[in-house]
């Protein structure tokens, strides 16, 4: 079975979220597929949301009126039969007057988090109903129904997949199974969400869960490049990508891909592939097991850093003293991305500087401390790049002209991290193409 998942670009306009359904109908074998919110939609209840919190019906009202125009907008280009056109329109009725609903009453946090899945419940169910106008066996199945994280947020993928294979039993004569990504239960049994980007990940736990033949993430460009195609003019597509190098190259900044995804595919080796909506003959990214050695593959930046500094005399032979440091981060709950350590002082990068003044004030008992923000991580990434002679040659050379504020080699046979100011990410970006891609 392939799990397939499509973006909120890709489901945006009626045409895109036909042209769907023709090429999952296209795909051989039984199909999940999952499904973000269309394009726009989060933003847009968040945007409703943070009114109501703030005490703002009128405002809310207004956000909720543009998007609700928006949706009845799209049915009626969606649906060719009238008939069809008033289901979607019962449909857009029905969710609309939820969120009128869910602003009239007492608006806390859970339900926020209840608004916030209604966009993926909307683009599902209208998904569906496109696919019983043409004909296509299809089957709705709720992710409320098996998807769920624990008390740390942490996804619980043996209940899931405990949950999910009973279910697919039960839908076995449905060619195509249609899902919500993003959209999950807490351990209090409420509903919750994967965060931002998190229909990569409801895609790949659903494929772990199940073991997948193939994972398949379909976005509206050709696969993963090999650097930043916002920033540098010339890059390319990379044709494929062991699990360690995609999981480095999304963490340290390639939009394309969910942090967390590469994670339960990896672990039930379940062969991840990158697909552009736009262009299905591309071959996109595949990303597997499979890799070649010491070769540069694609370099990601990651902004938003903080360098601190620690400076300590006592540093010098004093065992435990890291140990010490590390234990401010963990009290402030602050996770650590880069470090460097010398005899008299230790540097590390945070990239979430909400606790910084805290964990500054608790580091001063150690030494002198110094802050270095607007910073950014350059991660290059290959597979097993010390087995490549002169790796650390080419990338210094490439930026002979750049002051380079920390640089991390060994801790990952799969990258090499750079941190420079903010100033020079584009500067570097170009120079690392033209010198270790020759683009």
């Amino acid at each position: 079975m392939l799990v397939v998942k499509f973006g909120g670009t890709s489901v945006g306009k009626p045409e895109r979220m036909k042209k769907i359904a023709n090429l999952v109908t296209d795909m051989p074998g039984r199909k999940i597929v999952v499904l973000s919110a269309l394009s726009g939609t989060t933003n847009a209840l968040v945007k409703i949301g943070e009114a109501l919190s703030a005490g703002q019906p009128m405002a809310a009202e207004t956000e909720i009126a543009i998007l609700e125009k928006h949706y009845l907008a799209f049915v009626k280009e969606l649906y060719e039969s009238s008939s069809y056109q008033a289901i979607g329109e019962e449909i857009v009725s029905r969710y609309f007057s939820l969120f009128r609903l869910l602003a009239a009453g007492k608006f806390d946090d859970r339900s926020y988090r209840e608004l916030l899945a209604q966009g993926e419940l909307i683009s599902t169910e209208l998904f569906y109903h496109h696919c019983q106008e043409r004909k296509i066996n299809a089957r709705l199945l709720p992710a409320l129904h098996f998807m769920s994280i624990d008390e740390n947020q942490e996804p619980e993928l043996g209940k899931i997949s405990e949950r999910l294979k009973p279910i697919l039993e039960t839908m076995s004569s449905a060619n195509l199974l249609i899902t919500q990504g993003y959209i999950c239960r807490n351990h209090r049994n409420e509903i919750d969400n994967l965060k931002r980007g998190g229909s990569d990940y409801t895609a790949s736990l659903i494929g772990a869960a199940i073991r997948a033949e193939e994972i398949q993430i379909w976005t509206d460009i050709d696969g993963m490049h090999n650097n930043d195609p916002r920033v540098v003019k010339k890059t390319i597509p990379i044709a494929e990508l062991t699990f360690d190098e995609a999981s480095e190259l999304a963490y340290f900044g390639a939009k394309i891909l969910h942090p967390s995804t590469i994670v339960p595919a990896q672990k039930y080796n379940v062969p991840v592939r990158l697909k552009n909506t736009m262009d299905e003959k591309a071959f996109g990214t595949l990303i597997s097991e499979k890799g070649t050695s010491g070769q540069f593959k694609a370099i990601a930046a990651k902004d938003g850093i903080t360098a601190v500094n620690i400076k300590s005399s006592r540093m010098l032979l004093a065992y435990g003293f890291l140990r010490r440091v590390f234990e401010v981060f963990e009290k402030h709950k602050t996770s650590i991305d880069m470090i460097s350590t010398s005899e008299v002082a230790v540097s590390i990068t945070i990239d979430d500087s909400q606790q910084l003044d805290s964990i500054v004030s608790d580091l001063k008992t150690f030494g002198n401390i110094e802050v270095d923000k607007n910073q950014t991580i350059i991660c290059i990434v290959g597979n097993r790049l010390e087995e490549k002679e002169g790796v650390l040659k080419d990338v210094f050379q490439s930026l002979a002209q750049v002051p380079i504020r920390m640089v991390s080699y060994g801790g990952s046979r799969n990258n090499i991290s750079l941190l420079v100011d903010t100033s020079q990410k584009e500067k570097v970006l170009t120079l690392l193409n033209e010198g270790l891609f020759g683009l």
